[in-house]
C-alpha cells in the first residue's frame, strides 16, 4: 500500500487526543518511509515519521506543537482499511510519550 500523496482528516479520537476533524494531514512515502505534515484544529504544527509494513500497517512516531504552545509527542500503530468506495480509513492505537503518557485511539479518513 502506498500513501503517497493522500489527505487525512480525523473522525473520531479519544478525549485525551488533540486532533479532530479540523486536523488535515498531508503524507507522503518514498519506499516504506512515511512523513506527514499536519495541522488545524488544537494543532498549530505537527509531524510524523513512520515505517510501513507490506499490508499497510504503519508503525509511527509524532511531534506537534499545540495551541496552548506545548510541544507534545508520541507513538502510533495504524491499521488500514479500504472502505467501499476505495478511501483508507486508518485505525490508530497510540500513546503520548509527553505529558501524561496516556493512551488513546483515533480514526483518521482520507479525504
Amino acid at each position: 500500500m502506498n500513501y503517497n500523496n493522500k489527505k487525512f482528516k480525523t473522525i473520531l479520537n479519544s478525549n485525551n487526543g488533540e486532533t479532530s476533524s479540523e486536523t488535515i494531514f498531508e503524507y507522503r512515502q518514498k519506499g516504506n518511509i512515511l512523513t506527514s505534515e499536519y495541522q488545524g484544529g488544537q494543532i498549530v504544527k505537527g509531524q510524523l515519521i513512520g515505517l510501513v509494513d507490506k499490508e499497510g500497517n504503519i508503525d509511527m512516531r509524532y511531534h506537534q506543537v499545540n495551541d496552548k504552545g506545548e510541544l507534545m509527542t508520541g507513538v502510533c500503530h495504524s491499521r488500514p482499511e479500504i472502505l467501499s468506495n476505495g478511501k483508507i480509513r486508518l485505525h490508530e492505537n497510540w500513546q503520548w510519550t509527553s505529558g501524561d503518557r496516556s493512551f488513546g485511539t483515533s480514526v483518521i479518513e482520507e479525504i
